[in-house]
């Protein structure tokens, strides 16, 4: 079965997927880019689609954003190693989500700025339609929507995020049940993207839940791992 598995994926990237990302220095049509890409499941690369945004020159400024969110409490996210909602563990694994507090993003700014692996790594990932409503007071600075990209859904943006961190934040492996735009302002986004026939590759397992808890005094993390018994305590070295 091991080979009849690894025949498809690779027939499915030559045929379908191809094996390299297509690159557009201007926007596509809508027509386009639901045929050619949307419908076919399709990764792509576009630049020069949100040059227009004004937040590509206010927020090379970081003093820009602690100036105009300085009275907003925001989701700061902290890990000792820079992946949240990941398997985590020696011996008895699990899937570690991060710890969350709500701070004025002025603080939570310089926290992700001094993230150090292996100590503390902020990032600010709060999703659930974030940017809209923790970062409404810069939402100006972009446009509501892709428009283009609209046209070809068929429908507007269910949920509008927005991320801020270094290099020290991973996100682990995951399957998102919708479609994805991602618009780089400032900085590089890394991905790596599997198709659904890369399946036997991601080793999928089940595995308990458990929760960082950080505490600013002593600056220890602990993880919290929930069983069928209740809850048990573990300091993370």
């Amino acid at each position: 079965m091991a080979k009849e598995i690894e025949n498809l994926w690779r027939e499915v990237r030559e045929l379908s997927l191809g094996t390299k990302i297509d690159r557009f220095d201007s926007q596509p049509s809508p027509v386009k880019f639901l045929r050619n890409y949307v419908s076919q499941s399709k990764p792509c690369v576009i630049s020069k689609a949100i040059t227009h945004w004004p937040a590509l020159k206010l927020w090379s400024d970081p003093a820009y954003l602690t100036g105009a969110l300085s009275d907003d409490v925001v989701s700061l996210h902290l890990t000792p190693n820079g992946c949240a909602d990941a398997v985590t563990g020696d011996s008895d694994l699990c899937f570690a989500s991060a710890h969350v507090e709500k701070v004025l993003f002025p603080e939570a700014l310089k926290v992700v700025q001094s993230s150090c692996k292996g100590l503390k790594v902020g990032y600010l990932q709060q999703q659930n339609d974030c940017f809209r409503t923790e970062y409404s007071t810069v939402a100006l600075d972009c446009d509501g929507d892709i428009e283009w990209a609209t046209e070809a859904f068929g429908c507007s943006p269910e949920a509008v995020n927005l991320w801020i961190g270094t290099d020290d934040s991973v996100t682990s492996f995951h399957k998102d049940h919708y479609e994805n735009l991602y618009a780089v302002v400032s900085g590089e986004k890394h991905f790596l993207l599997l198709p659904p026939t890369d399946v036997h590759r991601l080793y999928i397992e089940q595995y308990p839940a458990a929760n960082y808890s950080y505490h600013r005094v002593c600056e220890i993390f602990r993880l919290i791992s929930f069983n069928e018994f209740g809850f048990l305590l573990s300091d993370v070295e």
